[in-house]
């Protein structure tokens, strides 16, 4: 009987009912995160850049786990529909780029009515009432580039063993196994 359970425990996952993919939730909590991280390391860039501040002090709001979370979650609804239709990819980042716009701008517009919107860009040259600016339309696209290529097709590649000897770790498959499994989560 010990035998049959260790020769089962060190097959290799094979079937795709064995791993599910994450949910909508688990997706909308890692891009939040992606978004909340890259705000960070952004502001502390920009303040590298134009004050020359070595400190590095990033900032964002805890607004901004909300925002990114949702928006991207958008951006991957949109990738799904525009890569069907064979919709280019510079095509689909200048789309994702607009809808970064009018996202950052209802948001915007809702936290000011509370008196909570974390960013003003009423310095900026080309700015629409403090809430979006048109310099900001490269690092967008940029960011919208890098969110469909590394961030949502990954985040959409993922599976979640619920149980750790259906595929976890190394101890789970008898010390060998597949390349790139790691702990529950696994990427097909």
């Amino acid at each position: 009987m010990m035998g049959a359970m260790a020769t089962a425990a060190a097959a290799p996952l094979t079937t795709a009912a064995a791993a599910a993919p994450l949910t909508t939730l688990s997706r909308w909590y890692l891009y939040a995160i992606h978004g909340y991280v890259c705000e960070v390391m952004f502001t502390a860039a920009w303040e590298f850049a134009v004050r020359r501040d070595r400190r590095l002090p990033g900032v964002t709001s805890v607004w901004a786990l909300f925002i990114y979370g949702t928006c991207i979650l958008s951006v991957e609804r949109m990738y799904l529909a525009l890569r069907r239709r064979g919709v280019p990819l510079p095509l689909r980042c200048a789309l994702y780029t607009l809808w970064t716009y009018v996202w950052e701008f209802s948001t915007g517009l809702l936290l000011r009515q509370f008196d909570a919107c974390p960013w003003d860009y009423s310095a900026f040259r080309y700015n629409f009432m403090g809430l979006v600016t048109a310099e900001y339309a490269l690092p967008w696209f940029c960011a919208a580039l890098l969110a469909e290529r590394l961030v949502i097709r990954t985040a959409l590649r993922l599976r979640l063993h619920r149980d750790p000897a259906e595929g976890g770790g190394r101890a789970a498959r008898g010390g060998g196994g597949e390349a790139g499994a790691n702990g529950y989560l696994k990427a097909e």
